[in-house]
């Protein structure tokens, strides 16, 4: 049975939605359902229908795709298309960027708390768009499209489609702008705004994008691949209504999502044990009097982000992030929408995975963020640009939570280490063709994975916010970005240690062409903070990520002598491959942006990510590591001193091996201390308050922004009731 709001005749949406949060509220279930009726009454007419409802948005993503010229859709798969209730309620989903199942959800909602529906009215055709991260998405490149769904002149629902695009106009190249201090400087904003009508985007709309992008061509075409997305969903649900009667849509629309807070419920009671979990990491960035930095935010961030997830015996699903700290002056701010995304991306990838995820799981789930916080900034002019460096390592520890769940339960298999936050290249200046180019280059999307409880990670083939990874085909970039690609490799060492290795990531080398104005950024990642984590005694993968220049390589020149050409950065970590094979001097640098801009016959190197490893690494198969050898995932050097495996050419030299692992099982005895003497040096420290200024200051915001956290930090180090630490001065 469904509840109806009696109160009002003739409800406005306003009126809808004020009802149906009330009436959740007061019964628990979505629409007042206590009973899925439908589903009971005829299960195959019912399951019929939501396959037939999201082939439609599959179908329609796929045709989108296939529509558009971004490469970040077209290779990479930045996209996804939604069905939505009249008062925004998700229904299902597409594949793709499972991130905006509630953030399209938010966009809807706001224009109709904000009276949409009387001005600018909402009709059969219009065409509304949105890239605002504090009305409804998680940022600037986020660009949201969504058409309302007319019957007979009754509003029965919208369809949305999204596309992460490639260039946005901020104050540096590309979509994500990594030094973007404040909103002002993001790029542009299309605020919740009608953009078209009668099923076409309005001509003045389109000049905007043309006069304020470096590189408009790809946001209007895939503007017009979302039209067409939304237009097909549109009618292909109009013509599913026909068949089965607009009341019965009506009610199984309402019943999918109750079934889809139940099934979130059942899942976590089936996987995961009640109680509450506790996990936490660090973000640190490194940015103060580096290249690029305006004034407001040359200081390097660090920041401590606690988490605790709890689980009731109903299976209800909170998230807490208390403890953790202030808003700042950079682009790694997020809102609300965002924590919305960074949660439905794991939980979609990890236990939603049945094709029914939608509003309901959002229903039975909670968030808490702490206003004031990068969390939940309330500050609408605060910078989101790059909100997945602080997201990616929050969600992180959640996934290591629910896995310590699944652990607990049994289910091994299905223990992952953690999403991995790694960095991506931002270019513009003088394209090959002589014109203005601008471009997030996405082959970020292939970073290496967090280990299994099971098995290795992904080498080269995952990134937590896109589950259908794709680093796209080299001749594809090199044909938006005036530089040629001289090679792609995995990353030796870059996957976190483990009885089961993190997936490695992978570097790339290119060779600037036909440009004289290159100029390069890295969007956000942590610079010297362990964020991508190992866990069960698991190692965390490297951090530390550089760009690496030369200036004049002479690599024509060397080609035509047949001399030895750079293919990689190589496995040397003291000599480059740069610096052996190519003339001119090669500049190492950290930081978010390039001194010197690159120009034609200039040589750019960066690398990417891998993730944490799994179980202790002294536990890895020798066989396992000999191969990660003969393959260059990992260098004999390292593997020897890491997991005590002695490789010889290709072969595990086992006496060698069995002696070295005795050695480091004899020098961790050796060296490690008591948990309670260690406790109490590390009090006595703090006490000292012996730490860098960075962690000082961490300690001071969390601790200034929490009374929990104050108190737990106190009692768990043993000070004094009035001890806190001093602000540091600014410099």
């Amino acid at each position: 049975m469904t509840l109806t709001d009696p109160t009002t005749e003739n409800p406005t949406l306003h009126d809808r939605l004020l009802a149906g949060d009330r009436i959740f509220a007061e019964t628990g279930n979505y629409a007042g359902i206590d009973t899925l009726e439908l589903r009971e009454d005829d299960p195959i007419k019912y399951e019929s229908l939501h396959v037939k409802l999201r082939s439609t948005v599959v179908n329609a993503r796929d045709m989108a795709r296939r529509i558009s010229a971004s490469p970040g859709v077209r290779e990479v798969g930045e996209s996804v298309v939604a069905l939505f209730t009249p008062e925004g309620d998700a229904i299902a989903l597409s594949t793709g960027i499972m991130v905006h199942v509630h953030t399209a959800s938010r966009f809807i909602k706001w224009m109709i708390q904000n009276d949409y529906e009387e001005s600018p009215g909402i009709r059969h055709g219009d065409i509304f768009a949105n890239n605002d991260a504090f009305i409804g998405t998680v940022q600037a490149p986020d660009v949201i499209d969504v058409t309302p769904i007319f019957h007979e002149g009754e509003l029965i629902g919208w369809v949305a489609a999204v596309c992460h695009e490639l260039e946005v106009g901020g104050i540096t190249p590309g979509g994500d702008v990594a030094l973007a201090q404040e909103r002002y400087t993001e790029g542009l904003f299309v605020c919740a705004e009608k953009v078209g009508e009668n099923d076409e985007l309005r001509r003045d709309y389109l000049i905007r994008l043309e006069r304020n992008l470096r590189m408009p061509i790809y946001w209007v075409l895939d503007e017009k691949a979302k039209v067409a997305a939304c237009l097909e969903v549109r009618d292909q649900v109009l013509d599913l209504v026909d068949q089965v009667g607009v009341d019965y849509y009506k009610q199984a629309t309402k019943e999918f999502i109750e079934e889809g807070r139940r099934g979130q419920l059942s899942r976590m009671r089936q996987l995961t044990v009640p109680g509450r979990y506790r996990g936490h990491t660090f973000f640190g960035h490194v940015t103060e009097g580096k290249n690029g930095v305006l004034p407001l935010g040359n200081k390097n961030w660090l920041y401590a982000i606690p988490m605790e997830m709890e689980v009731s015996a109903e299976g209800k699903l909170s998230i807490d992030f208390d403890g953790t700290n202030s808003w700042g002056y950079h682009s790694m701010n997020c809102t609300p929408a965002g924590m919305d995304g960074g949660m439905f991306v794991t939980l979609t990838q990890h236990m939603n995975y049945d094709g029914k995820v939608n509003d309901g799981a959002w229903l039975a789930t909670e968030l808490n963020l702490p206003s004031g916080t990068w969390t939940n900034p309330e500050r609408e002019t605060v910078a989101t640009a790059t909100s997945w460096a602080l997201l990616l390592p929050a969600y992180g520890v959640f996934q290591r939570m629910l896995s310590r769940g699944f652990l607990a339960r049994g289910f091994k298999e299905e223990v992952f280490v953690g999403q991995v936050n790694s960095p991506m290249i931002e270019m513009g200046g003088e394209s090959q063709y002589g014109g203005q180019f601008g471009i997030a280059l996405f082959e970020c999307a292939a970073a290496g994975s967090g280990a299994l409880g099971i098995k290795d990670g992904l080498d080269t083939s995952y990134v937590g916010w896109n589950p259908e990874s794709d680093m796209g085909n080299m001749e594809v970039w090199e044909q938006d970005m005036p530089m040629v690609y001289l090679g792609r490799s995995i990353s030796p060492n870059s996957g976190g240690f483990g009885r089961y290795r993190g997936g490695c990531g992978f570097e790339s080398l290119w060779l600037v062409n036909n440009s004289s104005q290159l100029i390069a950024a890295t969007s956000e990642h942590s610079s010297r903070v362990f964020d991508n984590a190992g866990m069960c005694g698991g190692y965390p993968a490297p951090t530390v990520q550089l760009h690496h220049s030369t200036h004049d390589a002479g690599i024509p020149e060397r080609a035509a002598e047949r001399k030895p050409l750079p293919h990689s950065l190589g496995s040397d970590p003291h000599e480059s491959d740069l610096a052996k094979f190519a003339d001119g001097t090669t500049h190492v640098e950290e930081g978010p942006y390039l001194a010197t801009p690159l120009r034609h016959g200039d040589l750019f190197a960066h690398s990417y990510n891998g993730g944490g490893g799994y179980g202790d690494p002294l536990e890895r198969d020798p066989g396992a590591v000999a191969r990660d050898v003969a393959n260059g995932y990992v260098t004999a050097d390292v593997a020897a001193a890491v997991t005590g495996v002695v490789v010889e050419g290709t072969e595990v030299d086992e006496e060698a091996t069995r002696a070295r692992r005795e050695g480091i099982v004899r020098g961790r005895r050796e060296n490690s201390v008591p948990v309670s003497e260690w406790i109490q040096q590390q009090s006595q420290r703090i006490r000292r308050k012996d730490l860098a200024p960075e962690v000082a200051e961490m300690y001071r915001d969390s601790m200034s922004l929490s009374r929990r956290f104050a108190a737990e930090f106190r009692e768990f180090w043993q000070l004094p009731e009035d001890f806190e630490f001093e602000a540091q001065p600014t410099r």
